[in-house]
């Protein structure tokens, strides 16, 4: 599901297909709380830029935001990447059992 009029929740796997937003995730991961001004020297583009793609994250659930006082300071919601997990783990599943199948075959021959 994407963003439309509605304001319905953007897609995870579209908010984690950019790599910015991933590197963004990875550092949120690292802290309870971190303002954005210390997440922009992070990146080598504007803090525009980041407040952007952290506007992304946050139509996906996957990041939280609190102002104090003139400062504006992000949290990770590691919630909505159950359904990564979950998607990935059945490819996971599915390879495995390919390599099983694999192995079998060659230790037959």
């Amino acid at each position: 599901m994407t963003l439309n009029s509605t304001h319905q929740r953007r897609d995870v796997f579209i908010a984690i297909a950019d790599p910015t937003r991933r590197k963004l995730i990875r550092l949120l991961a690292d802290e309870e709380e971190v303002p954005l001004h210390e997440l922009t020297e992070q990146f080598q583009i504007g803090r525009t830029a980041v407040s952007k793609h952290l506007a992304i994250l946050k139509e996906a659930n996957l990041v939280t935001n609190r102002k104090l006082g003139r400062e504006t300071r992000y949290r990770l919601n590691a919630g909505p990447l159950q359904e990564v997990k979950d998607w990935l783990s059945f490819y996971e599943k599915f390879w495995n059992e390919r390599a099983m199948v694999l192995k079998t075959i060659l230790e037959e021959e």
